[in-house]
């Protein structure tokens, strides 16, 4: 619940801020990832996920992207929890949304395999900072699926059924992405993984942005 401080006007500036970083996060992947691979020579966004765009020339810009997202995503979280004082979701919540900020660092300080014959020539063996790699990203959707409906549960709680309701379908729809995605990497070489992946991280990261506009807004407030 908010405190009475709160209750009577906005949030304190530093709050604000905490949550902001929860959709300018969001916003900035999806916008390096979409750029980065409309540019990159030899890249095709369609066949191709977005962690390669960690190799090659003008790698050290998708690594950025991640590490930062991250520390963006972290502090989101920080702020979430110091908003759901009580009630569902309000120890959980922001565990997971955490736990989802500290995967993008992670898939930015272990670099990804080259797959799918990119880039070109390089070899596709397995190492351990790739097989790190593929651990973190499987965890990026898991620990943001499941936010998604520990806070569904903390919304229907509240009687707010339509942001419940839009919490339980980003989850099976990022859930659905996650599988199709594996599933098509692993039985459909050269099929359509790096739009698959890309769906999942579009429609998950506008669930992350809504969510903390909500907070930013009083009326939106889920606390």
């Amino acid at each position: 619940m908010e405190t009475s401080a709160q209750s009577a006007g906005e949030r304190p500036v530093a709050m604000r801020l905490l949550l902001a970083c929860g959709a300018i996060g969001p916003l900035l992947n999806s916008v390096v990832i979409l750029i980065l691979g409309a540019i990159r020579p030899g890249y095709n966004a369609l066949l191709i996920p977005d962690s390669n765009l960690e190799l090659g020339d003008g790698g050290w810009i998708q690594i950025t992207n991640y590490i930062v997202t991250g520390a963006l995503l972290l502090a989101f979280a920080i702020g979430l929890r110091r908003v759901l004082r009580t009630g569902r979701g309000s120890t959980w919540g922001p565990i997971l949304l955490g736990l989802y900020g500290l995967t993008f660092i992670g898939i930015g300080i272990f670099v990804t395999d080259p797959v799918l014959g990119y880039p070109l020539g390089a070899s596709s063996t397995t190492t351990v900072h790739g097989a790190i790699h593929i651990l973190f990203g499987q965890l990026q959707f898991t620990s943001l699926i499941a936010a998604c409906f520990v806070l569904a549960r903390r919304d229907a709680a509240l009687e707010r059924r339509g942001w419940s309701w839009y919490s339980v379908a980003t989850g099976l729809l990022v859930a659905a992405s996650d599988v199709t995605f594996v599933l098509t990497a692993k039985l459909l070489d050269g099929g359509p993984t790096g739009l698959i992946e890309r769906i999942g991280i579009i429609v998950s990261g506008c669930w992350v942005a809504l969510l903390a506009i909500r907070l930013m807004r009083k009326k939106g407030s889920i606390a």
